[in-house]
């Protein structure tokens, strides 16, 4: 038994000894054995302490890291912000198209002096930011009715016309204005010498229009305002008048303004006048018409030679009305001189004013009387003789009325030229708020002197087709002024209220220029007619030193549009800046395309798709292809976009409504949409009077979807506005077809901006907003509906002759028209009646509708 027991043991520890081998340790390595042995009691709690301990320091270090990378992260975020922020002001790196000192007298001493103030009636100021002015105001005398203070041209004024009738853009100009019962033109004519632009003289001549048998009395009033630099002295003779004023200014050094006495002609003597004068000073020159109306008094009497003493209204001491003392601290500007001579007298009569600059020391003569006769009709002949040959009329067949009337429309182009300086205010979506733009001078046709007397992108490309024609240098420093303004990212502000003065004319909701909204860019097509010209054998190295002068900017203007506009696909672009409120607006207008109301997509959204501006952007590209290949400059990528973008395939694919038979938009839209009155719940007993007016709000009958929006308008036509189709699409001939139904496009004035078979045809967007383009006819697109048609009849294809006698019918329709309303109304006006042919809008709107005269001459 001992045997087997010991036997097993054997066995047993066998088998130990093959799963653990024993060891035998030293009695350092039993210490460490013993250190490895979990320990028991107070030490496992030291152990656990201690873990918990370096886990909190962990927490701790990540929290802290986390904190300074989060503070890392605000300050950078804070820098971009601002940076970005700050980046809407920051003008473009290139340098600048014109020097600081281009408009200057010693540079451009035949441009210093102008009519650049086209907000007033009668007024001249030189190129420069801060220019000493000079311009007229008039009233009639007359005991009953109120006084009626005319300056700054006003649709309010109800004058029966007023326009330039000569002007060359540089040297003279004629104007004619009828007020009530008489007629007053305005002449100037300038003269070269000295350092400072020269002499000018303006005369100004009154006669009776109306059979009335007591001639009426009128006071001109001619000043001289300095704007915060330079000084004025007046020199008053006997009986209080005011003979000469005398000045000098860092722009025009010394110089000398004299008054005439009024004459009834050269063959005449001296009328008999009364005289007052005003010398005070202006805050600033928004504020000349305030100064003087509130310096009116009734204490004066005029004395005739012959008939009865009678009270007449003059100017006095200025009395200011009272301000708060709050507002006077807000008005931090500089109070300069301001000068006024008035001169009341019975009409007919004639009164010249004489500029003389100190630095133009071999004066040959005065220029005023018979000298200042023989130069205007030197400068009138030279201006007639220039204008056939450019234009051609009388050789075309017109008549010496319409010849007449082509003239006034160009010299009214010419002679709104306006000279403006100051800063916009702009907006980004990283400001708060709006901040001031860069201060920037502007050298710009304008739209209308009464209602947009400021420059305007989409119109300043129309307004330089016709400039460019007349006078290309003047048109490449207008181009050169617009691009100088271009910020950093490429984006030019659309509306420039550049000064008090404009400002003052602008309602406050459209002085703020948001940075992510375009316009047409209609310089593209101005720029086209110079390179035109310049293929036409006409080359010159000024245009080719332009071109090359403005070419970073226009590729940076040409790649925002890209990056900004872009839309949903590729190859489709889409115009930002649509009005937000949709439940106020039948449809949220775009003002941004320039067709404001134009019906768009019923609810704006990202998936928009715009034809007008894809066409825009096609022309663009083919514009910038031409002048990098000009300049020698990469080309490849602008034909490429020029080739993509006048795909018509692709157009179509993108554009092309098969219900509609026409190119239209794509958005998110619904046609059952309608104004209705807002519901405004009263509850009982409580008076009507304490609760908002009801208003006319939208009324959505049907959800919206994607879909083309099938509004058949001018937007429809810009494939063929921009020759985008190939003579022989089959899309063309939809074109033509829509655009001579008389049930959609077609009147005996022009073409109506929407089919008159549509919803929105005519229909108010609000209830204080009429229909603007939704039926009348402009004669901006009309003019690019000539010139798409003339395009057209010069290709062969398959319309080429209905095209060319479309042609023929569409463009005498227009000239008729706006010829017989400017007769019958003495005013080219904003838009054209549909049904009629009455002008309406604003007038005169002597910007695109001035137009007529390229199609009369046939230049496109």
């Amino acid at each position: 038994m001992r045997k087997f027991l010991v036997s097993q043991f054997e066995t047993v520890m066998g088998r130990m000894s093959r799963q653990r081998p024993v060891k035998r340790v030293s009695q350092n390595d039993a210490s460490t054995h013993r250190k490895d042995e979990k320990p028991s009691g107070p030490h496992r709690k030291d152990k656990e302490r201690k873990k918990k301990a370096d886990m909190g320091k962990l927490f701790i270090n990540i929290s802290i890291g986390l904190c300074i990378f989060s503070l890392v992260w605000f300050f950078y975020a804070l820098y971009m912000r601002s940076s970005l922020a700050r980046r809407v002001v920051t003008l473009h790196p290139s340098p600048q198209v014109l020097h600081d000192n281009s408009t200057s007298a010693t540079v451009s001493p035949q441009r210093f002096w102008g009519s650049y103030r086209p907000q007033v009636y009668f007024g001249m100021k030189t190129r420069s930011p801060r220019s000493m002015v000079t311009g007229l105001m008039w009233m009639r005398q007359s005991p009953e009715v109120e006084v009626s203070l005319r300056h700054t041209c006003e649709q309010g004024d109800r004058l029966h016309g007023y326009g330039w009738l000569a002007h060359d853009g540089l040297s003279f100009g004629v104007q004619e204005i009828r007020d009530t019962d008489f007629i007053l033109t305005t002449e100037f004519v300038k003269r070269p010498g000295g350092d400072h632009g020269g002499d000018w003289t303006w005369r100004v001549t009154a006669k009776q229009q109306s059979s009335a048998p007591q001639p009426p009395i009128i006071s001109l009033m001619f000043y001289v305002a300095a704007d915060t630099q330079g000084s004025l002295q007046a020199h008053v003779e006997e009986r209080g008048r005011l003979s000469s004023v005398t000045g000098s200014s860092e722009e025009l050094g010394s110089f000398k303004v004299t008054f005439g006495k009024p004459t009834a002609g050269e063959a005449a003597g001296t009328k008999y006048a009364s005289y007052n004068h005003l010398k005070t000073v202006s805050p600033g020159l928004e504020k000349l018409t305030d100064i003087v109306r509130n310096s009116l008094s009734r204490r004066f009497v005029f004395s005739p030679p012959s008939g009865e003493r009678r009270p007449y209204i003059g100017v006095d001491v200025h009395r200011p009305p009272p301000q708060p003392q709050q507002q006077k601290q807000m008005d931090p500007r500089k109070e300069s001189d301001f000068v006024l001579h008035q001169v009341t007298v019975q009409t007919p009569f004639q009164i010249e004013v004489l500029f003389e600059s100190g630095s133009f020391r071999e004066r040959p003569n005065q220029l005023a009387g018979r000298v200042m006769t023989e130069a205007l009709e030197e400068k009138v002949a030279a201006f007639n003789g220039k204008f056939e040959e450019t234009f051609g009329l009388q050789g075309k067949g017109f008549t010496p009325g319409q010849v007449k009337f082509a003239k006034a429309a160009l010299s009214n182009m010419l002679g709104g030229m306006g000279y403006f300086h100051g800063q916009s205010i702009v907006q980004s979506s990283y400001n708060e708020h709006p901040l001031l733009y860069p201060e920037g001078s502007l050298f710009t046709a304008v739209p209308s002197r009464s209602f947009f007397p400021r420059g305007f992108l989409w119109d300043e490309g129309f307004h330089q087709l016709l400039v460019g024609r007349w006078d290309p240098e003047a048109t490449r420093e207008a181009l050169a002024h617009w691009l100088d303004l271009m910020n950093a990212d490429g984006w030019i502000p659309r509306e420039q209220i550049l000064g008090d003065e404009a400002r003052s004319k602008v309602p406050a909701e459209f002085v703020v220029q948001w940075n992510e909204n375009a316009n047409p860019p209609t310089l593209f097509l101005t720029l086209q007619a110079l390179l035109d010209a310049e293929s036409s054998g006409r080359r010159s190295a000024a245009t080719e030193g332009f071109f090359r002068r403005i070419f970073p900017r226009l590729r940076t203007w040409f790649e925002w549009y890209n990056v900004t506009q872009s839309g949903p696909l590729p190859g489709s672009y889409r115009w930002r800046g649509r009005d937000k409120d949709v439940n106020l607006f039948l449809n949220p207008k775009t003002l941004t395309s320039g067709l404001d109301d134009f019906p768009r997509a019923s609810h704006p959204s990202a998936d928009e798709r715009h034809v007008d501006l894809r066409c825009w952007m096609a022309l663009a590209s083919s514009i910038m292809a031409r002048v990098a290949q000009l300049l020698g400059e990469p080309a490849s990528d602008y034909r490429r976009a020029e080739r993509e973008l006048s795909d018509n395939a692709r157009l179509a694919e993108l554009h092309w409504s098969e219900h509609l038979g026409a190119f239209a938009d794509y958005g998110n839209h619904t046609p059952a949409v309608s104004l209705v009155q807002e519901k405004v719940y009263i509850p009982p007993g409580q008076p009507r009077h304490q609760f908002p007016a009801a208003r006319l709000v939208r009324s959505v009958r049907r959800t919206p979807k994607l879909q083309y929006v099938n509004a058949l308008g001018y937007v429809s036509l810009f494939p063929f506005l921009l020759h985008l189709l190939t003579p022989d699409s089959p899309k063309l001939g939809h074109i033509l077809r829509d655009m001579r139904d008389p049930g959609k496009l077609w009147t005996p004035y022009g073409l109506r901006s929407l089919s008159k078979a549509d919803p929105m045809y005519m229909k108010r967007n609000t209830e204080h907003d009429a229909p603007y383009w939704r039926g009348p006819i402009w004669i901006n697109i009309n003019y690019l509906a000539v010139r798409a048609l003339y395009h057209y009849g010069n290709m062969d294809g398959p319309y080429r002759e209905s095209v060319a006698a479309l042609y023929q019918e569409l463009r005498t329709n227009i000239i008729n028209n706006v010829y017989k309303q400017y007769m019958e109304t003495g005013y080219i006006w904003e838009q054209y009646n549909d049904t009629t042919g009455w002008g309406q809008g604003s007038h005169p709107f002597t910007g695109w509708s001035a137009l007529v005269m390229l199609i009369m001459a046939e230049q496109y």
